[in-house]
């Protein structure tokens, strides 16, 4: 039969436990009005916030990098000095976030002086839409920033900080910043309070590159998206639309300045050519009348072709030699090692090895050039790496000049021996001849450089004037009024998880601090103590709840208690029950008295004893008043018990035997041998006798007693009793030293719709006491109660029990 009661109750258990969500939902459902109050707290602090929070706009353009065109490549001066240039997006995005390239946006839009208009609460930025523009005349110390309160005394004048001179617009007013006035601006409308705030230069730059977000449209391409977030949106736009129209201008002035110097470097060799060249063309024109030299070309036409051929090519030889010469003299100038003026053109010279090493060293000049307009520090390896390859590419092509010398030199000796074998036959031709010749052959020689140079110098002017950046805006950034932050679905929707996470944080932390018993799992998780059943919160005034007309919840309660009995007690029909719990204010005589009252009504004959000596409650609890009782019968001042019992008016077979004047000594009191024959003669007299004694985890009255009693009611009081004395429980039920443990929750606070259910460990009682409940002690006023109460709970556990 114990076997059968035990799978019984497992299988009560498991339904048990599936109730866990909807025990959770009832459990935390009277914190509603908080999370309802905490979300709405959170809306409203979300309005706040959205209503004076400062917005933010974003706005953003494109802009294509052109890839330089390397096919067609020759030896011209423009495509030598631009030659070698790569595509390197990265060093772009670089000078585009540059401070020194914002300083010149800065600068063109005047973007130093920042116009706000205050407001009760919040500040605005009125970028071009303010009722004026200051003009500064003149700065103290540019370097230094300050603020100017501007304050309206009417519509064409107003107040400069704390000074009371009244200023009308266009006057200028000197103050410690320096010389200023306000033109003003027809498209705005004048208010009050105004600020006008001025950062220097540098300072501005680097607040505005900062904001700057570059990132290439697609990987691999030249096409960039620049965007910026700022307080104005009309600010955003003309600060995107200027930097790139800045970083046009720059690519072209970078061209430009590579052209420039290119000139300069051609000019400078034309001046020593040209001086060159009118020297020795003096020099033959003068030996030419002195000697009487008029047509000698055909006394010797027949040698002087040969030599004439010879010559050519040991012109065109030296020729060579001189280029290889001016631009190895330029490489070995240390002005020119880390400077942007660029190698110049091989001219004619045809060594493919020695063009393609100047092209890559323009390359490395013009990559040092953008990482210097980029503020790339020197220590930055990038700088270091490239000087590095700087230096590689400088000696490689001294190394290649050497080589081609080297070349040339022996030419040209083979050229001069062959023109030495013509020589030799106009051996019989005037002295004066030969000497013509020589001085004509350097005329020519001189003549020729010159034409070179000057060719060259016009190509690079053609070039230059042509120059075009090689980028291109594909969009401009436009003004969006939209924006951007605060954004108003995520802050209400933050508001919301705050509101609900802040009492639930609380609720959480309460639950985890609490160490009292809240719910029957805090009892079950400690011991394995039968749980006899549940009585909720009593809410009348009355101790006495059970009678025959009774159909409350708690009452019903207790008729529960008194069915899951059986199981405790089996088949006995006169027992003894003991009710204690670990400290005082655990309802004890409450549920004495209401335990004996239900038995009462079984038809057994109840006596409750006021064995509680120290705090004796039953008698005031019935409204009855005091009179002698045990302890008048244990120090022998009375020897008839029966004279002592009373009926409870009103409560057929329920008696109460009164604890009677408290004795100094109640402990010593209880092993004497009256208390034997007291037992003795009650059990002998009465079917069901209570014991409500004194607190067990406080006096040793309730184990004195123990060994009378059939069963231990134990009361555990929700909200009231600790967790810790659980264990207290445990070690009675464990070791045996009170009878037949068994669990009582007493004071169990239920809402509305809440069914009752009770579990013991030999059986399980259901039953509910809603509507009465509510109609006779708790009537729902609340719209949470009422519901809670259309929930109707009952029909949930009446499903779960079938």
């Amino acid at each position: 039969m114990e076997e059968q009661a035990n799978s019984t109750s497992n299988n009560h258990r498991s339904e048990l436990w599936s109730l866990s969500l909807r025990d959770l939902f009832y459990k935390y459902v009277r914190f509603l009005p908080i999370f309802i109050l905490s979300v709405a707290v959170a809306l409203l602090g979300s309005y706040a916030y959205l209503r004076y929070a400062t917005s933010i706009y974003s706005t953003g353009g494109t802009l294509v990098i052109k890839a330089e065109n390397q096919a067609g490549r020759n030896d011209k001066f423009e495509d030598i000095f631009g030659g070698g240039k790569s595509q390197n997006i990265q060093s772009e995005i670089e000078v585009l976030k540059s401070k020194g390239l914002m300083e010149r946006v800065v600068a063109k839009q005047n973007l130093q002086y920042s116009y706000f208009v205050k407001g009760k609460v919040k500040t605005i930025n009125i970028y071009k839409y303010g009722p004026f523009i200051i003009d500064a005349a003149q700065l103290n110390d540019s370097n230094r920033a300050f603020a100017l309160k501007i304050k309206f005394v009417d519509a064409s004048s107003f107040k400069v900080n704390d000074d009371n001179t009244t200023v009308p617009f266009g006057k200028y007013f000197k103050n410690s910043y320096g010389t200023f006035r306000l033109i003003r601006n027809p498209s705005g409308g004048v208010g009050k309070d105004y600020v006008v705030e001025y950062k220097p230069l540098a300072t501005a730059a680097a607040i505005y590159a900062g904001g700057i977000i570059i990132s290439p449209k697609a990987a691999g391409s030249g096409i960039l998206n620049i965007g910026l977030q700022s307080t104005n949106p009309s600010l955003g736009a003309d600060i995107v639309n200027q930097l790139m129209a800045e970083y046009g201008d720059y690519t072209k002035e970078l061209k430009n300045k590579t052209a420039d110097q290119m000139i300069d470097f051609i000019d400078s060799r034309l001046t020593v050519v040209s001086r060159e060249l009118d020297s020795v063309q003096n020099n033959m024109h003068r030996y030419a009348i002195n000697n009487n030299l008029i047509d000698i070309e055909r006394q010797s036409a027949s040698y002087f072709d040969n030599i004439s051929s010879a010559d050519k090519a040991i012109n065109e030889q030296q020729m060579q030699i001189v280029i290889a010469e001016s631009i190895e003299g330029y490489l070995r100038n240390k002005r020119n090692e880390f400077d942007q003026v660029i190698v110049p053109s091989s001219f004619s010279l045809s060594d493919a090895t020695l063009n393609e090493m100047i092209a890559g060293y323009n390359a490395m000049q013009i990559q040092r050039q953008q990482l210097k307009d980029g503020n790339v520090p020197d220590g930055n390896p990038l700088v270091q790496e490239n000087k590095q390859q700087i230096e590689q590419f400088r000696q490689s092509i001294l190394e290649n000049l050497s080589n081609i010398k080297r070349a040339y030199i022996k030419t040209i000796g083979s050229l001069q021996q062959n023109s030495g074998q013509a020589q030799t036959q106009l051996k019989l031709m005037p002295p004066k001849a030969k000497e013509y010749y020589e001085l004509k052959r350097q005329v020519d020689f001189k003549q020729g450089l010159y034409n070179v140079l000057q060719e060259k110098r016009e190509q690079t002017a053609i070039s230059r004037a042509s120059t075009i950046a090689n980028v291109q805006i594909v969009e401009k950034a436009y003004v969006s009024n939209t924006p951007v932050k605060p954004n108003r679905r995520s802050i209400q929707i933050m508001a919301i998880l705050l509101g609900i996470a802040v009492p639930a944080l609380f609720v959480f932390a309460g639950e985890v601090l609490n160490d009292k018993v809240s719910t029957r799992f805090d009892i079950e998780k400690i011991t394995t103590a039968p749980i006899l059943g549940e009585i909720g919160h009593s809410y009348s005034d009355k101790v006495l709840m059970v009678n025959k007309t009774t159909r409350s919840m708690v009452a019903e309660q207790f008729r529960i208690v008194r069915s899951n009995l059986q199981y405790i007690i089996g088949k006995t029909e006169k027992f003894t029950l003991l009710i204690t719990s670990s400290f005082s204010g655990e309802g004890k005589s409450f549920v004495s008295t209401n335990i004996g009252a239900v038995l009462a009504l079984a038809g057994k004959k109840t006596v409750i004893l006021e064995f509680d000596i120290r705090k004796p409650k039953v008698l005031s609890g019935l409204e009855m008043s005091k009179r002698p009782g045990i302890t008048n019968y244990l120090v022998g001042k009375s020897e008839n018990l029966q004279e002592l019992i009373a009926q409870v008016p009103g409560q057929d077979n329920l008696f109460v035997l009164a604890c009677g004047p408290i004795p100094p000594n109640p402990s010593e009191l209880l092993l004497g041998a009256r208390v034997d024959e007291m037992f003795a003669w009650l059990k002998s007299n009465f079917d069901v006798v209570i014991i409500d004694t004194a607190p067990v985890g406080m006096v040793s009255d309730a184990q004195t007693l123990s060994k009378f009693a059939d069963a231990t009611l134990y009361l555990v009081r929700q909200g009231h009793t600790f967790k810790k004395q659980v264990v207290l429980i445990d070690e009675f039920y464990q070791e045996k030293k009170l009878p037949k443990v068994s669990i009582i929750i007493n004071d169990v606070k239920m809402k509305a719709g809440y069914g009752y259910y009770g579990y013991g460990r030999y059986g399980y009682g259901y039953g509910y006491g809603y509507g009465s409940y509510y109609e006779e002690e708790h009537p729902p006023t609340n719209f949470l109660d009422r519901l809670l109460a259309w929930l109707d709970f009952r029909r949930f556990f009446k499903k779960s029990t079938k």
